[in-house]
């Protein structure tokens, strides 16, 4: 009995077996539906609440690090209040490079209006400051004890 595969042709080379595997459209279909379940897995893992109150204190005690810096080498007095929609700096030397002044996110709130006095002298007095999120229930407390930078900590 012979088959399709052993008949040879006209130049006596025999005809190729079907090659096995996937074919390009299959491998893009593939590609395809990975890139949509990575897309939807994107959108779901959001930033919560706490991650950006998180970023935003991380970002205030490096600019309040940063203005006491600053307070220091012009030895004129800074001092930091929050204002709507984010904060200021009062008393920066005009030569500074200018510090933000908003909140990354406008939901970011103070929980006090007590301004913090941030130099120039070295040690300056224990002070801080409550962040939260409107409508969320975790807070963040942003200070320091006068001699230490200013650090970030979960309030109880």
């Amino acid at each position: 009995m012979w088959r399709a595969a052993d008949i040879t042709t006209y130049a006596g080379r025999r005809r190729p077996k079907r090659a096995r595997g996937f074919t390009l459209v299959e491998l893009l279909a593939v590609l395809t539906i990975v890139a949509l379940g990575t897309a939807l897995a994107a959108l779901a893992l959001r930033d919560s609440d706490s991650t950006a109150l998180a970023r935003e204190a991380d970002r205030l005690a490096a600019l309040l690090e940063s203005a006491r810096a600053q307070s220091r080498a012009a030895g004129v007095p800074v001092r930091w209040r929050p204002v709507a929609g984010g904060f200021a700096f009062d008393g920066l030397p005009a030569i500074a490079p200018k510090l933000p002044e908003r909140w990354l996110d406008a939901r970011t709130v103070v929980a006090s209006d007590a301004p913090l006095l941030l130099g120039p002298e070295p040690v300056i007095g224990a002070q801080a400051v409550v962040l939260q999120r409107a409508g969320s229930p975790s807070r963040l407390w942003v200070g320091t004890d006068g001699l230490r930078p200013f650090s970030v900590e979960q309030v109880q």
